[in-house]
């Protein structure tokens, strides 16, 4: 970060080709939609090169600082988005098979996903940070601009609303 703060387009090469398919993958998850993670991402990086001079090393770690960049751009799109971006969770297998016909361990990863898309947006985003990236609570509670007590309550929220969704895959 040291190079990409002196505006060094290699070492910004490098960064993003260390993290670009981590940030798209992230975005995905809080988007559900791959054009709009691909831009997302795209635009985080963008961030990242301009905003540069403001990060700092000594306080959080950069992936901290890239998924706080990232998180925030999802709820601004999100936002701005809301009314018509709303996702009718019923929908989302229309054009598929007969989801009897599926393969067991195929309809829970469905409907891990369908349960994970209906937590609410902090919750799924706690949970995302912690499960999926095995960021701290610490880092995580950074990128949400929240407290280690309030993520840890987002979480437990979360993990009981998931329970009671998927207690029929037990």
């Amino acid at each position: 970060m040291a190079r990409v703060k002196a505006q060094d387009g290699d070492a910004f090469a490098v960064l993003v080709e260390r993290h670009l398919a981590t940030i798209h993958a992230f975005n995905y998850r809080l988007t559900r939609d791959a054009e709009d993670a691909a831009d997302l991402a795209q635009e985080t990086f963008l961030r990242v090169w301009s905003k540069a001079a403001t990060y700092k090393p000594n306080r959080v770690k950069f992936t901290t600082w890239l998924h706080r960049i990232a998180h925030n751009l999802c709820i601004d799109q999100h936002r701005r988005r809301r009314p018509v971006d709303d996702v009718d969770v019923d929908t989302l297998d229309s054009g598929e098979a007969d989801i009897e016909k599926l393969p067991a361990n195929e309809r829970l990863r469905q409907a891990v996903d369908r349960a994970l898309a209906d937590l609410p947006e902090r919750q799924r985003t706690a949970l995302l940070l912690c499960h999926r990236r095995n960021m701290s609570n610490r880092e995580a509670a950074e990128v949400l601009d929240i407290s280690v007590d309030a993520l840890e309550s987002l979480l437990s929220r979360a993990r009981r609303t998931l329970r009671t969704t998927l207690r029929a895959y037990r």
